[in-house]
């Protein structure tokens, strides 16, 4: 069922309206909370997926006012740049540096090439969109298996060793497993109901997945201030401070860097006492701030300043 008065599908209008809902409401969650890596990556996750069904929907449609080559070249690559994006997105957000490989240059070389040369440039020259995807298309839908089973093979190594339970694994394993099917939709030329609904419901496993890492580590750090609150009678404030620096998993400089900024004293300051570079003092605070959880120095203050 079109809708708009376009090319654009009933299912994929309702992703798109859901997902910009969901995305509005992340943009104000990471306003509270800037220093917060992990969702900033989901909030560019989710803005890539808002863009692919917004795109993906709308085009190609000959009655824009855009050329059909542009609007292909856009269509495909909002899909291509969301394909790219997961791998980076699962080597950042969950710390799977054994696919740094696959993050950082096996998209690039093997994803973003094949785009640029197929479907960007020689379907400009030739005009023929399917002849394009199909060429396009070879490379990716191999690569994107060999990507999927190393990836796949990080997250088990990983949960092992953090002694997570075999149903994560699983988890992990269902939201890539649309990731690597694009490429076959693409090649050969499924539906866009297919299409969507396959790499929406890649979309929802993630965020299931980062939802439900996200409640595990904030009942972790309640444990932690439960168990720092029913000790805080018997500690005196060093034994407070140093219980507080090893439960978020500072290191001894990073420990000597925030007992000198809950004393008020300056980057600068610090930097001189120290025998460090005002540079390195702010790399610190950042890393320090992040594994707190806090955005700035009075937060970081009222986290570790007792009465």
């Amino acid at each position: 069922m079109k809708v708009l008065n376009s090319d654009m599908e009933l299912v994929t209008l309702v992703f798109l309206i859901s997902e910009t809902i969901l995305l509005l409401y992340q943009v104000l969650f990471y306003l509270q909370n800037p220093m917060d890596k992990k969702q900033s990556y989901y909030l560019l996750l989710l803005f890539l997926f808002v863009i692919y069904n917004l795109l993906g929907g709308l085009f190609p449609d000959p009655n824009q006012n855009l050329s059909i080559v542009l609007q292909n070249i856009l269509a495909y690559g909002s899909g291509f740049a969301v394909g790219c994006y997961i791998p980076y997105y699962f080597y950042k957000t969950y710390g799977l540096r054994s696919i740094r490989f696959h993050a950082v240059w096996g998209v690039g070389m093997f994803l973003f090439l094949p785009f640029v040369l197929f479907i960007v440039i020689e379907y400009m020259i030739s005009g023929k969109i399917i002849q394009s995807v199909k060429h396009g298309m070879i490379i990716p839908f191999i690569y994107s298996f060999y990507a999927m089973y190393n990836i796949f093979i990080a997250i088990r190594k990983k949960l092992k060793e953090d002694g997570e339970k075999n149903f994560q694994i699983m988890l992990f394993f269902v939201s890539l497993m649309p990731w690597i099917s694009l490429p076959g939709i693409a090649y050969f030329q499924g539906s866009q109901i297919l299409e969507v609904s396959v790499m929406n419901t890649s979309f929802v496993f993630i965020s299931l997945l980062f939802f439900y890492t996200n409640v595990k580590e904030a009942r972790k750090n309640n444990e932690i201030l439960s168990q720092l609150l029913s000790r805080e009678n018997n500690l005196s404030a060093g034994e407070k401070f140093d219980l507080k620096c090893e439960s978020f998993k500072l290191t001894s400089r990073e420990k000597d860097v925030v007992e000198l900024i809950c004393q008020g004293l300056k980057y600068k300051d610090i930097a001189d006492q120290l025998f460090i570079s005002e540079r390195t003092v702010t790399k610190h605070s950042q890393n320090i701030f992040l594994k707190v959880g806090v955005s700035s120095r009075y937060e970081l203050n009222r986290v570790f300043v007792t009465d």
